[in-house]
């Protein structure tokens, strides 16, 4: 059995659909390859999430927004207690992001990918980020819906974290 990890944090919203869409993504693809019965896709909410969690998986899709051009504290937290509880025990494995941001997200990006090379995790895919252009306090406080263009990037970074899982370098 392959396990894809989709650990996330969201506050409006937009990046807990990012993690729906990546989730939708892989089972379609695992479904498509004919593996059904042998991928799954666990989504935890990154307060959930704890170091035995990451060591079960065999892959990761990390889904956050973006903070003041950073990334969400409790994403942050997530990371700051599991870190050295798995360093050393993940080298190898896929993984991705994704960011909701209103005009930027590359800080959050940023700290996830250093992050994930700290774990010599492997990236497969660039960092998705769904920008919203939320810039003032009433819409970056008000809940977000993702455009098409957003969820159908999630899903198909979602379907390439489960064909790389399910057919190797073959992917």
């Amino acid at each position: 059995m392959k396990e894809l990890l989709i650990v996330w944090h969201s506050r409006t919203g937009a990046a807990r659909q990012l993690a729906e869409a990546c989730e939708i993504g892989a089972l379609k693809t695992a479904a498509e390859l004919g593996h059904d019965d042998d991928f799954r896709v666990r989504r935890l909410q990154a307060h959930e999430a704890q170091g035995p969690d990451l060591i079960a998986a065999d892959g990761f899709l990390f889904c956050a927004p973006e903070n003041l051009a950073s990334l969400s504290g409790e994403m942050k937290d997530f990371f700051d207690r599991s870190y050295y509880a798995v360093l050393e025990r993940l080298a190898g494995r896929p993984y991705g992001v994704a960011v909701s941001a209103g005009s930027d997200g590359e800080g959050a990006v940023r700290q996830l990918e250093r992050i994930c090379t700290g774990w010599r995790l492997a990236r497969i895919a660039p960092a998705l980020i769904a920008r919203n252009g939320a810039q003032t306090p009433e819409a970056i406080l008000a809940p977000k819906h993702l455009d098409q263009g957003a969820r159908a990037g999630a899903e198909e970074l979602g379907g390439l974290l489960a064909a790389t899982l399910l057919l190797g370098a073959d992917a």
